[in-house]
């Protein structure tokens, strides 16, 4: 057994960055591998990220299959949810960040010139840790994104849309006789699932959640959790959160993060059973972070 004094050292940060080094010398074989013999919806390659002089992220290579979930894990500050929002260019907004290396969705680099950004922020939704319901009925809320695009011919095709994405949400049976009233008397659940029908009535064909039950109850993180694992029989999700229990109920894949690279990837069930390196083993089991 390890002395106190062994386990401290192994478990200080410079200890793990040579761990991290000999992960990349490795050539982190696990963490570029495509794990579904389908064609990757979404592709990364060699990716960096900088705000500014400081760099986020080095070197990211990850494929994500289609009809899935994948799990964003690691410590705060680890950039994983830098890395999320590289995923619908949801960074440029803010100033003097720079990107090198691509991000291929259905085979087209979403960082290629003349990308139309808007387009792909409608195939690439977003559900933020804090729901963010507008000021607005339950019902505009939902049709928000419907009317400002155009979406809908007319009153009756707008009206099915704003209740399919309901139901998709899970959310209808609640909402159904008070659609007129203001999303802001919801609970944090519901107003949760309301933003997840928001962004799921302009038919995203992929949903990026950011911790999405962090700040909910248990009862609301179970409904939402449920919600993730129906939504991945018509999406893509990828999702951080910091709860490893939900992480293994809710993905299919798992990407373990460390100061901005990625330690790791393979299905959840290896990830939590047989992880390949050390520093995820330590990491899930609870020996940091």
């Amino acid at each position: 057994m390890s002395s106190p004094t062994q386990t401290s050292e192994s478990q200080s940060p410079v200890a793990m960055e040579r761990r991290v080094t000999r992960v990349e010398e490795r050539g982190a074989a696990s963490a570029t591998e495509v794990l579904n013999s389908t064609a990757a919806k979404i592709d990364v390659r060699e990716l960096n990220f900088y705000y500014g002089r400081a760099q986020a992220l080095y070197d990211i290579s990850l494929s994500i299959a289609p009809r899935g979930v994948v799990a964003l894990i690691g410590p705060s500050g680890c950039g994983k949810s830098t890395f999320l929002r590289t995923l619908n260019r949801m960074n440029d907004t803010i100033p003097g960040t720079r990107v090198e290396g691509s991000v291929m969705m259905d085979g087209r680099d979403i960082y290629a010139p003349g990308t139309d950004v808007v387009e792909l922020q409608r195939k690439v939704g977003m559900v933020f840790q804090k729901s963010n319901p507008f000021p607005k009925s339950i019902f505009d809320n939902v049709a928000y994104g419907l009317r400002i695009n155009r979406m809908t011919r007319n009153k009756t095709e707008l009206q099915d849309r704003v209740e399919q994405a309901l139901e998709d949400a899970a959310l209808w049976p609640e909402v159904k006789d008070r659609l007129k009233t203001s999303a802001l008397g919801l609970s944090g659940g519901q107003q949760q699932r309301l933003c997840i029908a928001r962004a799921l009535a302009v038919r995203p064909e992929v949903l990026l959640m950011d911790e999405p039950a962090s700040a909910l109850d248990p009862m609301a993180t179970q409904k939402i959790e449920e919600l993730i694992v129906a939504l991945k029989e018509q999406y893509t999700l990828v999702i951080v959160t910091h709860n490893m229990q939900q992480a293994a109920r809710v993905s299919t894949q798992t990407a373990f993060f460390w100061l901005g690279k990625l330690i790791e990837v393979n299905t959840t069930e290896k990830i939590f059973t047989a992880p390949a390196e050390k520093l995820t083993e330590d990491y899930i089991t609870g020996r940091f972070g």
